[in-house]
């Protein structure tokens, strides 16, 4: 094989390299903030362990994106709650615009060290939401604070976690990935 022959090779390689790791980035960097729960995105939970002794203050942020015409807020400011013990958070959203609009939230929470420990069981936020004229739709999330935050010399002291979402339209072309 001439040197030429193989640098042109290894060019060819090298861009199909490159390109694949392009395209998996933004599922491995979301993968990732899960696991480490890096700049507060929560992760996800299958069931609570259950209560120990320990209380959290949850406080809930709402936001909507300028171009989504719609009402989004919490049914309750904030709660405390027993740490480890399932939990579960309303929130309302209402269409005012005078069509029938797709909407997606986006998520995390503060301070960002928490995000490994706050671990969501179901979530609105993992489903688009649509909602027809004047629609009014009650959203649920479940959710539990992992124990093991009082171990964690960095999280431990943290008595209040705001829980935020952003809603986006999903047809904009400006949704967020």
């Amino acid at each position: 094989m001439t040197g030429t022959r193989r640098t042109v090779i290894l060019l060819a390689l090298g861009v199909c390299c490159s390109t694949g790791l392009a395209w998996a980035s933004v599922p491995l960097y979301r993968l990732f903030c899960q696991a480490t729960g890096l700049n507060g995105t929560t992760g996800r939970g299958l069931r609570a362990p259950g209560a120990v002794d320990g209380k959290i203050t949850i406080a809930f942020d709402t936001n909507v994106s300028p171009q989504l015409k719609w009402k989004f807020k919490p049914e309750a400011e904030s709660e405390t709650i027993d740490i480890g013990a399932r939990d579960m958070a309303f929130f309302t959203a209402t269409n005012t615009s005078n069509k029938t609009v797709t909407g997606t939230a986006t998520f995390n929470v503060m301070p960002a060290q928490a995000g490994i420990y706050f671990k969501k069981i179901q979530c609105f936020c993992f489903t688009q939401q649509t909602l027809k004229p004047g629609e009014t739709q009650r959203m649920p999330v479940i959710f539990y604070v992992d124990p093991a935050i009082l171990k964690d010399p960095d999280a431990r002291d943290i008595q209040t976690i705001t829980l935020s979402y952003t809603f986006y339209p999903v047809d904009s072309g400006k949704t967020p990935s």
